[in-house]
């Protein structure tokens, strides 16, 4: 993200009285030290909203906002631009002004190389807009539209060329410009529609290419069957696994670059009954911290969160299933306590993101680092907060409450259904009531539903079916709602933006147990039980999750059905 000058900068803020200079100054020495832009700190801890950001940067360089999202996009004028060049500069060509210049949404409209290069390549003067990351996805989503059509056209003239090929070997067959170009293809096309994972799935009769997008898996493609192995060794190749081992799981990684974007990309290969089956998980390398408001949540639940991690021993548990969002909060907690004076270590599986300034430890159980044996070692590191991936078994957890016990803060995550259950796994996993009671600052659990796409959301009046079906859903919650019956509802329409899906993106519903002296009581007395401990923190003020999913209905950033179906997976 592009930056104003720091002294630029300090004097609007103390100016709109959003910070005092001792503040910024902190700020300053913290994204020094990190390598970070100052502005990329002051969101990331919600010192400032990224809208104020931009605004900001729009006076600063005296430019309108592109605002892509309410303004139409000329497809036309746009396709002028071509979409490798448009996703390496940055920039979008969106409409004409009446004098006959190009109107470009630019990261950053003060590039003059950028625009000199435009107004050469187009032949055309060119007037620059700020653009917002949204505003260029909406444009990329657009030239999507065409690489979806050429997707398949492109797959199936390699697939011939790659069924003629006589490669002798595995090794010869991933460097072949067909297997090249097709794995080259599926990673492209899976980055335009923002996917974050891709499987290629053997089966008897062909091989299954199919995108999870915005958590929801959707089929792209399916291939004859011979040309899986020339697939899966140009993988392996990639990541830098054995291209002769096919009956033992294997995991690697490897960087791609698309336009100026680097994205990493984790690779799991797993024997499956017709051959091997692969999953990869694709990560932006150069990923600014999301702050908590960027993950979803609301003050008061920010709130809670802030006052237990900042707590100098005790231990923070993030729980929900796979795929719930888990790791990205715990990133998110680690950037807020990232501080000079604080050694955090980790010890996790896999290292999604490189974090400047934490020490961060990769699982490897053929040598010996599995997270209990990680965390014995963490403990003589002189840490002030542990962060352990996951807590999966017994020794963890034991070893991980002691580190509480001990002046440590500790953060983990737990696959529970919700915050209270928590309690009783840890019980479960042979830790006594009394040092659960002792040890537990928070339990935060979550899940993550889809955002209703700005650009064709529209308003509707809830009927008596939907109304009976928040009724019900309280009632199996044993829930007694404060909110009132929400009085309109948003959906998405659909639109080439969101591929007709009424979905773009997607966030966090929350719930946070704040253990008080009450909780602690109930955890070690004689009559504890999960019913008694869900209605004190309901007593105490706990906003559970399906509640914290209708306050995000009412304003109309997701749908109730959204909420209905993750609160039941």
């Amino acid at each position: 993200m592009i930056q104003i000058p720091d002294q630029k900068l300090k004097e609007l803020l103390i100016k709109d009285q959003l910070v005092a200079p001792e503040l910024f100054e902190e700020v300053l020495k913290d994204a020094q030290r990190m390598n970070y832009g100052v502005a990329d700190v002051l969101i990331s801890r919600n010192i400032i909203t990224f809208e104020y950001y931009l605004s900001a940067l729009a006076n600063y360089f005296g430019v309108e906002k592109a605002n892509l999202l309410t303004r139409p996009i000329d497809e036309n004028i746009l396709k002028l631009l071509p979409e490798d060049l448009a996703r390496q500069k940055r920039a979008i060509i969106f409409s004409r002004e009446p004098d006959g210049a190009l109107q470009a949404a630019m990261e950053d409209p003060s590039d003059l190389n950028i625009i000199e290069f435009l107004e050469k390549a187009l032949k055309a003067s060119i007037k620059p807009f700020l653009a917002s990351p949204d505003d260029l996805n909406k444009g990329f989503a657009l030239y999507g539209q065409r690489t979806a059509e050429d997707f398949k056209k492109l797959i199936e003239e390699n697939i011939k060329a790659t069924l003629r090929s006589r490669a002798a070997g595995a090794k010869e067959a991933a460097v072949e410009l067909p297997v090249v170009a097709i794995v080259d293809n599926i990673l492209n096309h899976a980055v335009s529609l923002r996917a974050s994972d891709i499987h290629i799935e053997i089966l008897e009769e062909g091989v299954l290419i199919r995108y999870r997008i915005d958590g929801i898996l959707h089929e792209i493609i399916r291939m004859p069957k011979p040309i899986h192995p020339s697939i899966i060794a140009r993988i392996k190749l990639l990541a830098g696994l054995k291209l002769d081992e096919h009956f033992k799981p294997q995991d690697g990684r490897f960087r791609y670059k698309i336009g100026n974007d680097l994205i990493d990309t984790r690779v799991a290969v797993m024997p499956v009954l017709y051959g091997e089956k692969i999953e990869m998980r694709l990560l932006a390398a150069t990923q600014r911290p999301l702050s908590s408001e960027e993950l979803g949540m609301f003050e008061d639940t920010i709130k809670l969160i802030t006052e237990n991690i900042f707590k100098t021993y005790g231990m923070v548990l993030v729980c929900g299933p796979t795929g719930s969002g888990k790791t990205t909060t715990l990133y998110s907690v680690l950037n807020t306590l990232n501080r000079p004076e604080v050694n955090i270590v980790t010890v996790e599986d896999p290292i999604e993101y490189d974090m400047k300034y934490i020490n961060q430890t990769q699982i490897n159980p053929v040598a010996g680092i599995t997270f209990a044996n990680g965390l014995r070692a963490i403990l003589r590191q002189d840490p002030n907060v542990i962060m352990v991936g996951e807590i999966r078994d017994e020794e963890t957890a034991e070893i991980a409450v002691q580190a509480a016990l001990t002046g440590h803060l500790v953060l983990s995550s737990l696959h529970t259904n919700d915050a209270v259950t928590a309690v009783p796994r840890l019980i479960d996993m042979k830790i006594e009531p009394f040092l659960v009671a002792a040890v537990l600052n928070a339990i935060e659990a979550q899940r993550l539903v889809r955002r209703i796409c700005q650009d064709c959301r529209v308003s509707y009046k809830p009927g008596q079916e939907i109304l009976e079906a928040i009724k019900q859903q309280m009632k199996e919650l044993n829930l007694e709602s404060k909110f009132a019956p929400p009085q309109m509802l948003y959906k998405g329409a659909g639109c080439y933006a969101c591929a007709n899906t009424g979905y773009k993106g997607r966030l966090g519903i929350f719930e946070v147990l704040n253990v008080s002296e009450q909780v602690r009581k109930l955890i070690v007395s004689p009559s504890f039980s999960l019913d008694a401990l869900r209605d004190l923190a309901r007593k105490e003020g706990m906003i559970t999750m399906f509640e914290d999913g209708l306050r995000k209905v009412e304003q109309g950033v997701t749908t109730l059905e959204e909420v209905f179906r993750v609160i039941r997976e």
